[in-house]
């Protein structure tokens, strides 16, 4: 058998009603709670409140606290009124029992209504989720195409210039050369100088035999006669010319302003590099040919970069770098990759080995070593290791002083040190 709690105290004003309700040591949940329009239930075994109220209420907004031994109700009233009592006065068991029944199917209804409101709302933000992953979708889509296309426009322009260049060269073909040109010019010259010769040096001599007199002739003498010495012009030089053969270099500068030891172990450096193409891994077997060549890996790991797929481009350049592990444009690339994942500190690793394989420092790697600087210098800075970050750009600087992007970018690195000095 239940107690009942007859205790209770009740306030109520023009809107609401406050009730307190003693629990007697008794622990409720919410759950022991049921509240309707007209009927409030409180059941915390063994120990049950019920009462039908004097009028309807709002049950959506009126609230149960429970706390110091207590629970306090504030029902806020639908039509503002004073009540003359809590219950509704004789109030018999039939009427209480269908107050009851009415109140249990409303419950449950609200209850149903609550679930099917919240499983239409589940299904709007599944449809919701949805739509905007297509758009992501799409617009993924769309702007791999546009890449796409791009890239193709990019290929026609220079197959259309590769074109143009072929037929100017077909242009150029026909035409002689300087060389060719002056060589015949000088055959020429050499063929008039000949008949020249040919037909002038006989008549001069006549004309000086002539005017030339001889001694003891008187009257007409004879210009074949003994004593007459023809003077003879000598021959003109013959023209030839002249080949001069220079000694081949590999680097552009002249052997007088090169530094010859550095050069000959970078050409030993790229010799070691392009034999290790050709070594057998035995592990990369099943590899296409293509597949083997760390150059075509190069190139795709430039193009998957050019899309933005960061992640294949450095499988791309790992299984180069396993083919062949002294080429520095491989990890140089492979330090952007990581730059653009967040990997910082592999960034780094990958441009100190290019930095390392980059060595001597000559003319044809000054490019690359540049770059090599300034991913390590940004990695170091979004590490928030300025100094480090500062040193790399303004080694940089030294290899290229007139680049001023990379003045831009070691100015507010400077800037970033006196600001966190300042804040220290």
């Amino acid at each position: 058998m239940p107690l009942w709690l007859r205790e209770h105290s009740w306030r109520q004003t023009l809107t609401a009603v406050y009730l307190s309700l003693p629990l007697r040591g008794a622990r409720a949940t919410p759950a022991n709670i049921f509240c309707t329009e007209q009927y409030l239930k409180v059941s915390i075994p063994p120990f049950l409140f019920e009462a039908i109220l004097y009028a309807p209420i709002d049950d959506t907004n009126s609230t149960a606290k429970i706390g110091n031994g207590n629970i306090f109700f504030t029902l806020y009233k639908k039509e503002p009124a004073m009540w003359d009592s809590l219950t509704l006065a004789n109030a018999d068991k039939e009427k209480l029992q269908h107050v009851r029944e009415n109140a249990v199917l409303k419950a449950h209804e609200k209850a149903k209504e609550e679930t099917e409101a919240k499983k239409i709302t589940k299904q709007e933000h599944k449809n919701y989720a949805l739509e905007a992953t297509m758009k992501l979708e799409e617009a993924e889509r769309k702007r791999i195409e546009d890449l796409k296309e791009k890239e193709r426009q990019k290929v026609a322009k220079e197959l259309e210039l590769w074109k143009n260049q072929q037929k100017d060269a077909d242009k150029y073909k026909n035409i002689p050369k300087k060389g060719e040109l002056r060589q015949e010019i000088e055959e020429l010259k050499e063929k008039k100088n000949e008949k020249m010769d040919k037909t002038r040096i006989p008549n001069e001599g006549t004309s000086k035999a002539r005017l030339k007199p001889t001694k003891g002739c008187h009257g007409s003498c004879s210009m074949f006669s003994e004593n007459l010495k023809e003077e003879q012009l000598p021959a003109p030089r013959s023209a030839a010319t002249i080949k001069v053969n220079f000694t081949p270099r590999v680097f552009p500068t002249a052997l007088r302003e090169s530094r010859v030891a550095e050069e000959e172990e970078w050409l030993q450096k790229q010799a070691e590099a392009r034999r290790a193409i050709n070594s057998d891994l035995s592990e990369l077997e099943d590899l296409k040919e293509e597949e083997k060549n760390p150059d075509w890996l190069k190139d795709k790991g430039n193009k998957m970069f050019a899309m933005g797929n960061y992640l294949a481009a450095v499988n791309a350049y790992n299984l180069a770098v396993r083919l062949n592990n002294r080429l520095p444009l491989l990890y140089l690339n492979r330090a952007a990759c990581h730059l653009k994942l967040r990997n910082l500190h592999k960034a780094i690793e990958d441009s100190s080995k290019a930095l390392e394989l980059l060595t001597p420092p000559v003319p044809d790697n000054e490019n690359a070593r540049v770059k090599a600087y300034v991913r390590r210098g940004t990695a170091f800075c979004q590490l928030e290791l300025y100094a480090e970050g500062l040193q790399d750009y303004e080694a940089a600087l030294k290899i290229d002083p007139k680049n001023k992007n990379i003045e831009k970018d070691a100015e507010k690195i400077r800037h970033l040190i006196q600001g966190t000095l300042q804040g220290s």
